[in-house]
């Protein structure tokens, strides 16, 4: 029974693939997505962090502090599953796909949703527009099943596992910053 399941929910995940990165193909994406795809890295929201933290006054220190926490938290949690699982990338086990880069590590979860949902969740909280921070972070997951390195499960368990990530940080949120503020007050004495 749950083996069936399984196959049935590959099958679903496979025909969602190729309806993305076959049927959804044209010059535009091929052009925008492998850009869109990198505000997706784990560098790309430590540098948003780093600039919260440099230019965004005590706030921007405050988020950026969650944020790296929540980030370092996804990557952790998302590389343990991703090998725990070792599912293969779509490129490697299914023929013609629409590759428009290669990544060396298996496909679930997709690290780069994993990172763009923990970043984006932790700015829409902390700075409001969640929804438009969701709608970016989910731009940025679309890519990558679009560039053919990621099934769409892959992308929705990053997701998950990226909201997660961030919630519980920001639920400790308050113990977070006090811990921050006494290595501060400690460092200063």
């Amino acid at each position: 029974m749950l083996e069936s399941f399984i196959v049935s929910i590959n099958h679903v995940d496979v025909a969602l693939f190729y309806m993305i990165n076959h049927g959804l193909q044209n010059t535009v994406f091929n052009v925008t997505m492998p850009l869109i795809t990198n505000a997706g890295t784990d560098a790309f929201w430590l540098m948003v962090c780093v600039g919260l933290f440099i230019f965004g006054g005590e706030k921007g220190r405050n988020v950026a502090i969650l944020g790296m926490i929540a980030l370092l938290f996804g990557y952790v949690l998302s590389e343990f599953i991703k090998y725990e699982i070792a599912r293969p990338r779509p490129y490697t086990v299914l023929s013609n796909v629409h590759l428009l880069t290669t990544m060396a590590d298996y496909s679930f979860p997709s690290g780069h949703s994993v990172a763009a949902f923990t970043g984006c969740t932790i700015l829409g909280v902390k700075y409001g527009h969640l929804f438009l921070f969701l709608l970016l972070a989910g731009v940025i997951a679309f890519s990558r099943v679009y560039i053919g390195v990621h099934y769409p499960f892959d992308v929705v368990f990053g997701a998950l596992v990226g909201v997660f990530c961030a919630l519980m940080v920001l639920h400790f949120e308050e113990s977070i910053l006090k811990a921050k503020n006494k290595i501060i007050h400690k460092l200063v004495e």
